[in-house]
């Protein structure tokens, strides 16, 4: 699917986004039953509740599977009321992920390039100088002042151990930056399983949480057959407003972390509490939430976690330097 037939398409009135998830849904069915391959669903927060929903209201049987622990206790609850559903653990802890590797913060493409400029190699030299300048050198065709170049405002605080080389007086981080969280508590253990079960999977990804998952979509589309990748996103052209819509038609169970759906006077869906959740160490984004941020609701929800988080593994020191505000208590 070309990119401006994607934007098009996430362009379309809802009744007419749920017939193409519809339709996406039922030809990864359909080519799944004539390659011999058994489907399953990727179960995690809302998104992933309302497709699991979605597919059961279409006839289509695909085994629930989900990497539970890492959720919030509400969602767990949900989970373990699924028939059917596989639970699946991390292939290492979060601590030891983020002693070992370093923080997920910012974003997950932004944390990807700060590792590289912390962990310099020769094999990474090129690519270290596109994320310092945008040129990215004779492997990317010469191209200048591209996307690659990491914004000003985290190359002062992280790009510290490339100043001798570019006579620049950046900052040097007293802590680590990471990627690599979602691959080993989640990504890992799901695709192994998947391999040895001859699965492949619906995912609740949506192309308007933008990000790398975003830029996937657009380029891959809605299912995607590749060598060595097979998925598919029925809900990739839909906005929160229509996965809200169609969680309240199908009467998805809403855990607690989330509130409820409610309807402002204006006609806009929204959750009361959380509108997205995740790892309860995983920082992405969080510089781009206002207070309370979903580390306050953690320290509400459950104190003891939060006080772990933020004083014995260290993210109170990164939140600092990042600037966003975690120690004055909001409620």
């Amino acid at each position: 699917m070309e990119s401006w037939e994607f934007a098009q398409r996430q362009s379309l009135p809802y009744e007419a986004k749920k017939i193409h998830a519809a339709k996406v849904a039922y030809e990864f069915r359909d080519w799944a039953i004539e390659h011999g391959k058994n489907l399953c669903a990727s179960i995690g927060g809302l998104d992933s509740l309302v497709l699991y929903k979605f597919l059961l209201s279409l006839g289509i049987e695909a085994t629930p599977v989900s990497v539970s622990v890492l959720e919030d206790i509400s969602i767990q609850k949900i989970h373990k009321q699924i028939p059917g559903m596989v639970f699946l653990k991390p292939l290492k802890s979060k601590v030891k992920i983020i002693r070992e590797f370093g923080f997920p913060v910012i974003s997950k493409e932004k944390a990807g390039k700060i590792s590289m400029l912390q962990n310099p190699s020769p094999k990474n030299a090129t690519v270290r100088h596109a994320i310092m300048t945008g040129d990215t050198g004779k492997q990317g065709g010469y191209r200048k002042g591209t996307r690659m170049k990491l914004p000003q405002k985290w190359l002062e605080l992280f790009a510290g151990p490339e100043n001798e080389k570019y006579g620049t007086n950046y900052k040097t981080a007293p802590f680590k930056v990471s990627n690599k969280c979602c691959y080993y508590l989640k990504e890992k253990a799901c695709n192994d399983w998947q391999k040895k079960n001859n699965m492949i999977p619906y995912l609740g990804l949506m192309a308007s949480e933008g990000g790398q998952r975003e830029k996937a979509l657009f380029k891959n589309g809605c299912n995607y057959f590749g060598k060595t990748v097979i998925r598919s996103a029925p809900f990739a052209i839909f906005s929160r407003q229509d996965l809200l819509q169609l969680a309240l038609e199908l009467d998805v169970p809403v855990p607690e972390i989330y509130g409820e759906i409610v309807k402002d006077a204006d006609g806009t869906l929204r959750t009361t509490k959380a509108q997205r959740t995740g790892c309860s160490m995983c920082g992405f984004g969080i510089h781009l939430e206002k207070r309370p941020h979903r580390f306050d609701r953690l320290r509400e929800s459950n104190y003891q976690e939060w006080k772990f988080w933020m004083y014995e593994v260290g993210w109170g020191e990164v939140l600092d330097y990042i600037g966003v505000g975690w120690e004055d208590e909001v409620k």
